[in-house]
């Protein structure tokens, strides 16, 4: 992906005479839908600031990405609902079956999972989205029907 130095520059200057680092970086990643290295080295610089610090900020917080997301984002929720009915066997069958890791993106870029603390569908556990759209009571069975139409291209 090509960085466009005025683009960091702009964001970077909408925060002026603050360091507000965190604000910056969620930016960034808005603009590009993850933080690429070269804008990150871009804002270190223009903060200045040690890029291992700004590094450290990103890896604390969850809501960073440093990899660009999947065509398709799958969510599953960890909270305290949907794990005691099954969310953690959703995230293993991911594992297993699709070779994903929550915070990974699939090697032809069509999936992205995350684990998420709570999608707010408590009444539906396990819950998960797939994109905008939320499916409830999810059972592993119904995980490969639930993703199919996402690897075929010609049923979206």
């Amino acid at each position: 992906m090509q960085i466009n130095a005025e683009t960091i520059n702009a964001i970077i200057g909408r925060y002026e005479g603050q360091t507000d680092l965190i604000a910056i970086l969620l930016d960034i990643q808005a603009e590009y839908q993850y933080l690429p290295r070269e804008a990150l080295v871009m804002a270190a610089q223009k903060l200045g600031v040690p890029l291992t610090q700004v590094y450290s900020v990103i890896t604390f917080y969850q809501a960073f990405r440093l990899e660009p997301p999947g065509r398709h984002t799958i969510k599953v929720c960890c909270g305290s609902s949907c794990h005691h009915q099954g969310g953690a066997r959703l995230i293993t069958l991911f594992e297993r079956k699709y070779g994903l890791s929550p915070g990974q993106t699939s090697a032809d870029g069509l999936l992205s999972l995350e684990a998420v603390e709570c999608l707010g569908a408590c009444a539906v556990a396990p819950a998960m989205m797939i994109d905008d759209a939320y499916a409830g009571q999810v059972d592993v069975r119904d995980v490969a029907q639930l993703v199919k139409p996402l690897e075929n291209p010609t049923q979206e």
